[in-house]
């Protein structure tokens, strides 16, 4: 989503900032690739801004306090999963499709944490602050911890945390491989309501995840883009898979509601994983909203506990 003129109207005073906003800490230089190009960083910043919700994630994961976060899409201001990691102090800037700028600019921060599909046409503004990196892709949590840890100088931390989820995904592709024998690997369907449809995602936070722990999509189910909107319950099945995870926003009576006209239409009792009982509602904050590593690590603990595993123990035939 692009910014609004109101965003660029508040460059008037947030301009006068940057004398204030543009100082770096002296030490080690180094350059940082990302997805607009190059910055360059000296030494270890300390007055980190996140404009993305993957960033927090990544910055509390790093053991860093941002001093100024965007605010999260439920829950607000904040995932409750986050808000341990978030000092009292942490200042909300609105939104990420539309952040306060001006507000970014009297933090005085050292380095800058945004998303490409919502802060490309900003950029330039962005970087006149202060460094600004942006990872290539908003749902690769890999990616980014890569990104964060390079520029904040915690590579170490970056490294062990990406270490510790390679050793996870290995442990539970092993024990699903043994539990469930030649019924693995199994097929996926990701699934959101909104108030009106429903979205199948072939990509996404999720779907990536999925993929990475060995579950497959169904030939129906292989198209490129970040997937498809069903507008009519006519569509239920292409949604047919061996196991169907379902999210929405639990709070919105009309999201409830076009879930149950949905799930009680003889289309979707007639799904495989509707007649198996393996369709599992999950926490849409973890599968969708969250978008870091400590999201990740929680869906791969609601998979652990959906299909009866027990992290890091070894499954014998």
């Amino acid at each position: 989503m692009s910014f609004t003129c109101r965003g660029f109207r508040q460059w008037g005073a947030a301009l006068l900032l940057l004398a204030v906003a543009g100082s770096s800490q002296a030490g080690q230089a180094r350059t940082i690739e990302h997805a607009f190009g190059e910055t360059h960083i000296d030494g270890a910043p300390q007055r980190i801004v996140s404009l993305y919700q993957g960033a927090t994630d990544t910055a509390v994961a790093l053991g860093i306090e941002p001093v100024g976060v965007v605010e999260s899409w439920t829950e607000k201001p904040m995932y409750r999963y986050l808000r341990d990691g978030l000092s009292d102090d942490v200042q909300y800037l609105g939104l990420e499709t539309q952040p306060d700028l001006e507000s970014v600019a009297w933090l005085a921060p050292d380095l800058i944490v945004g998303a490409r599909y919502r802060h490309e046409a900003v950029y330039p503004l962005l970087s006149r602050i202060a460094p600004t990196v942006v990872p290539d892709t908003s749902y690769d949590f890999k990616a980014m911890l890569a990104l964060m840890g390079e520029a904040t100088g915690r590579e170490r931390r970056a490294q062990a945390l990406l270490d510790d989820w390679e050793a996870r995904v290995a442990d539970f592709r092993r024990q699903a491989k043994v539990k469930l024998g030649d019924a693995w690997p199994q097929t996926v369907a990701v699934v959101r309501f909104r108030s009106d449809h429903a979205r199948l995602y072939h990509e996404g936070f999720a779907s990536s995840i999925l993929d990475e722990l060995g579950f497959q999509h169904p030939d129906t189910q292989q198209q490129s883009g970040w997937g498809i909107k069903l507008t009519s319950r006519e569509s239920i099945p292409a949604l047919d898979a061996d196991v169907i995870f379902v999210f929405m926003r639990e709070e919105d009576p009309a999201v409830i509601e076009t879930y149950r006209q949905w799930t009680q239409h003889p289309l979707w009792q007639n799904l495989e994983a509707a007649r198996q009982g393996r369709v599992y509602r999950v926490d849409p904050v973890i599968w969708s909203m969250g978008a870091g590593i400590l999201a990740a690590n929680r869906l791969l603990d609601e998979l652990y506990a959906h299909y009866g595993l027990e992290p890091g123990r070894d499954t014998q035939e």
